[in-house]
């Protein structure tokens, strides 16, 4: 059974058919998410989310650093509330994205520091962003990681330096159907095998990033389409299917500890 680190199932592109989309994943060998948490009101939305689904769902709690503006001692409460459940297994999502700029970059760094300080009072592991911003994410994470228990950049898409930095801090890599993007992700193909089998995780990052070559009418990804990203990045590095997920599953099960 797979594992889907990062599905954003609070989205409103499933407000109509959630449930069915759970099914649909599960159906499909997806048997456990994890819900991101992204604002405030979207890490309330995804814990409430594990207790309507405790079978199959998990969720973090955080805050993106688009809103990182958004970011206020409330937010703090939150975080150190949700975190104390078991449910809740990761703080995040967190970081810095220089590609939109959405919040100011000096917002971003500060929300960014301020999670990485509540990971290291509770010992949770950071479930982690960066697009754009590697020169001012690297030092950061470098500069507390031997007091933080685990973290993973999630959606990695960044260069074979970026990785390689990564690695050496330990971090583990969640990769998601941009592998499958004939566009953009032809880079990862070749990065794919440097990564550990036992830092590398997968996820689909839904509704977003759908895998390209499955040619579908939709733009809306599901977790359900996981086994078909697994697939893709089984090839890649020439493993047996069932054997890559059985490990990345006990990989994934490790890092959050359920």
């Amino acid at each position: 059974m797979m594992i889907d680190i990062g599905a954003n199932l609070t989205h409103e592109s499933f407000d109509k058919d959630r449930k069915q989309v759970i099914q649909s994943a599960v159906n499909a060998g997806v048997r456990t998410m994890i819900v991101t948490g992204s604002t405030e009101s979207c890490s309330q939305k995804a814990f409430e989310l594990t207790q309507e689904y405790p079978e199959h769902l998990y969720s973090t709690v955080g805050v993106h650093p688009h809103h990182a503006d958004e970011y206020t001692g409330e937010t703090e409460d939150l975080i150190l509330q949700l975190i104390q459940h078991d449910k809740v297994v990761a703080i995040g999502e967190t970081g810095l994205d220089y590609f939109r700029d959405i919040s100011p970059r000096e917002a971003q760094v500060f929300s960014f520091e301020q999670h990485i300080k509540l990971a290291i009072e509770t010992g949770a592991p950071l479930f982690l962003h960066q697009r754009d911003a590697h020169k001012d994410f690297y030092p950061i994470i470098k500069e507390h990681r031997d007091q933080i228990s685990n973290l993973v950049v999630h959606c990695f898409t960044d260069t074979k330096e970026a990785l390689f930095d990564y690695l050496d801090l330990d971090c583990h890599i969640g990769i998601t159907g941009w592998i499958c993007d004939e566009r953009r992700g032809l880079h990862l193909r070749e990065l794919i095998k440097s990564i550990p089998k036992n830092r590398l995780m997968i996820e689909t990052d839904s509704p977003y990033l759908i895998p390209r070559d499955l040619k579908l009418k939709t733009r809306r990804n599901e977790p359900r389409h996981l086994p078909h990203i697994a697939q893709v990045i089984a090839e890649l590095r020439g493993e047996n299917l069932e054997s890559f997920t059985k490990k990345s599953s006990e990989i994934t099960k490790d890092f959050f500890t359920f």
